[in-house]
């Protein structure tokens, strides 16, 4: 197997991770964190929360188009970060912070979020939000979000492809430990309002999938709709959809000449990346953090 090409040096300084209350961050979160955790949900947000590069874009597609009824045009109003805020995101040049867009949303507001369960504003429990989490199987995750921090000019840079997944065993990439964040979200389900989805599920079973996104959020979808979110979120048409693939940021902020943002969004793509040595330790490591959960994942080995 031949691991992939070590990451591209854009000659910018990209920013560093920081520890904001023991989670790292990347250093641009840092200047709303007290503002963050105090945000006031409503009882109808919809908060989408899933660990970084395991689905998020696609969820927010298929959660705005089921709110729009599959409505196409309706869903192409605006780039997808405008549509449905990122809660930890800062204000840049090209748009507001994602706390100023949320403010101004109408209700039922769609939020996305990459936070641990005990890291998101205690409001959106306390309101009973309802919450669709997302998770990917580790092997495939890490390798989307290594091709994803290559290119993300906002991020660290990853070095190498080895280098890159040793620090994502260790739980030291951007919003930490992708088993923390799925263990305790898994738990969590048990209490709170959590509809808990797997990527392997929803590329396997679309249409299945999507009839649970919209039977939580209370939608009744026709048959012409509930084809219309089945097919406008399939990742071939959303690969070619400026509302959905990011190509409307400028490569100062994602550099798609390096990596595309919609890269394959394949279910075990990681046999291409991982070494046999490599493979061997994972699953060593896998099986000690994850051997008590009842969590399982597919297509991991």
């Amino acid at each position: 197997m031949q691991a992939p090409e070590d990451s591209e040096n854009s000659g910018l300084s990209k920013p560093v991770l920081e520890l904001v209350d023991g989670l790292p961050l990347p250093s641009w979160v840092l200047c709303s964190w007290n503002e963050i955790q105090m945000v006031q949900a409503k009882p109808d947000d919809i908060l989408i929360a899933t660990y970084p590069k395991a689905g998020t874009t696609w969820m927010q597609e298929v959660v705005d188009l089921i709110m729009m009824n599959g409505d196409t045009q309706k869903c192409r109003r605006a780039p997808i970060y405008e549509r449905i805020p990122f809660l930890e995101m800062c204000a840049t040049e090209f748009h507001s912070a994602g706390l100023e867009q949320i403010k101004k949303l109408k209700s039922p507001r769609i939020i996305k979020t990459h936070l641990p369960i005990q890291k998101v504003p205690k409001s959106f429990l306390e309101q009973k939000c309802k919450v669709i989490v997302v998770a990917r199987n580790a092997k495939d995750n890490v390798v989307s979000y290594f091709h994803f921090q290559r290119m993300n000019q906002m991020m660290p840079d990853p070095g190498s492809w080895e280098e890159y997944l040793g620090t994502f065993i260790q739980g030291q990439v951007g919003w930490g430990s992708w088993y923390d964040f799925n263990l305790d979200w898994w738990e969590a389900r048990k209490k709170h309002r959590i509809l808990f989805l797997f990527y392997e599920d929803i590329k396997e079973n679309p249409r299945q999938e999507i009839l649970k996104v919209a039977d939580f959020l209370g939608k009744a979808l026709d048959e012409k709709a509930l084809q219309s979110v089945v097919h406008n979120s399939l990742f071939n048409v959303m690969k070619e959809n400026p509302m959905a693939n990011y190509t409307t940021l400028p490569s100062t902020v994602f550099n798609q000449d390096i990596s595309k943002f919609m890269r394959k969004g394949e279910v075990g793509d990681w046999k291409n990346h991982f070494t046999v040595a490599q493979n061997e330790h994972f699953d060593k490591d896998y099986a000690e953090k994850m051997g008590k959960s009842d969590i399982l994942f597919r297509e991991v080995l």
